[in-house]
């Protein structure tokens, strides 16, 4: 019974892929933004009149964003065809070159396979498919504008629905707590790293600079996997546009500023809790990937991190979150379960 009800239910969520995403969309940033109004309550602000303010702000940030990154995004779609064409005139430079100093050309051949117009093209239409869904701006907003105005009433609806004595008002604040840390810290270092890919790119003069950015930005989202899935391509318009040297500078730039923020930064901000393991976020992309596209993949790993908070916060199921942890978490929770004990 338990497998057929989860057949129904993956069915059913896979066919309201169009309202769902926009929901998971809006409650996302309802939760990065409830901080921030009430820090404006506390300041004696209404309600109303906080939600007004911060949804103006975030209006005012996706459109200077959008006019940003519009432009860049349309050129880049319609150079994608060309960029194959440039690399199979990069292969055949190549192989003249190995024939001058008597190689044999055929070693090649494992350069043949890559496809960069196919990878380019399957970027494009990635980046298309989140414009898509970005065209549902006006619904995404109004549904975060009520969830926010909810907000503050929901645990009060909740213990009067489900009974005083059954309802834990410290424990849903908790879950709401670390849901809300883990995707604040992870949007400001995924924008950080947006940020610094697009001004090292620019700097050095790769072209489409603001494209990496927003990838970088994008897929940073998806720990460990995303950044190397960022990389790939900027790597190989390096190599197209300046040669070998100018794509091993590239990948230097991406390989510090990962490292740096991925591998440093952000495991100290996000301490033990808030981590999952390299073989979970890779079947995580592969599940949401399959149920809702690309923006599943974009959004499977704060959605898996979503479900191993609430996990981690029952008695029952708390076994399945720490097997979702990643080796460190696991050894820091040994760690402090021995001295408990001692």
């Amino acid at each position: 019974m338990i497998g057929a009800a989860a057949v129904v239910v993956l069915a059913g969520l896979k066919a309201a892929q169009s309202l769902a995403i926009p929901f998971l969309l809006s409650l996302f940033l309802a939760i990065i933004c409830a901080p921030i109004v009430s820090w404006l309550a506390r300041w004696k602000i209404p309600t109303v009149l906080a939600v007004v303010i911060v949804v103006v702000a975030l209006l005012a940030v996706f459109s200077g964003f959008g006019a940003v990154v519009g432009g860049s995004v349309n050129d880049f779609a319609a150079f994608a065809s060309q960029y194959q064409a440039r690399f199979d005139g990069l292969l055949q430079s190549a192989s003249g070159w190995f024939e001058a100093h008597d190689i044999d050309p055929e070693s090649l051949d494992i350069l043949q396979a890559v496809q960069p117009g196919r990878l380019m093209n399957l970027l494009g239409g990635f980046l298309k498919n989140l414009a898509a869904v970005l065209s549902n701006l006006f619904l995404i907003i109004l549904t975060m504008i009520f969830m926010l105005l909810e907000a503050a009433s929901f645990p009060t609806k909740l213990k009067a629905a489900v009974g005083v004595g059954r309802f834990d008002v410290e424990n849903l604040r908790t879950i709401v707590t670390q849901i809300q840390r883990y995707l604040g810290i992870k949007t400001v270092t995924s924008l950080t790293t947006g940020v610094l890919v697009g001004v090292w790119t620019a700097a050095i003069g790769l072209e489409f600079s603001v494209v990496w950015g927003l990838l970088a930005f994008l897929l940073n989202y998806v720990p460990s996997i995303g950044s190397i899935v960022a990389a790939i391509p900027a790597v190989l318009l390096a190599l197209v546009q300046g040669g070998g040297g100018f794509a091993i500078l590239v990948a230097i730039g991406y390989v510090v500023v990962n490292v740096s923020i991925g591998n440093l930064a952000e495991p100290y901000l996000m301490g033990r809790t808030l981590g999952l393991s390299t073989l979970v976020v890779f079947l995580s992309l592969v599940f949401w990937g399959w149920l809702w596209g690309y923006i599943g993949m974009l959004l499977s790993v704060p959605l898996t991190m979503i479900i191993k908070i609430l996990l981690e916060n029952t008695d029952d199921l708390q076994w399945v979150a720490v097997m979702l942890d990643t080796k460190r978490g696991a050894a820091q929770r040994l760690a402090a379960a021995e001295a408990a004990e001692s």
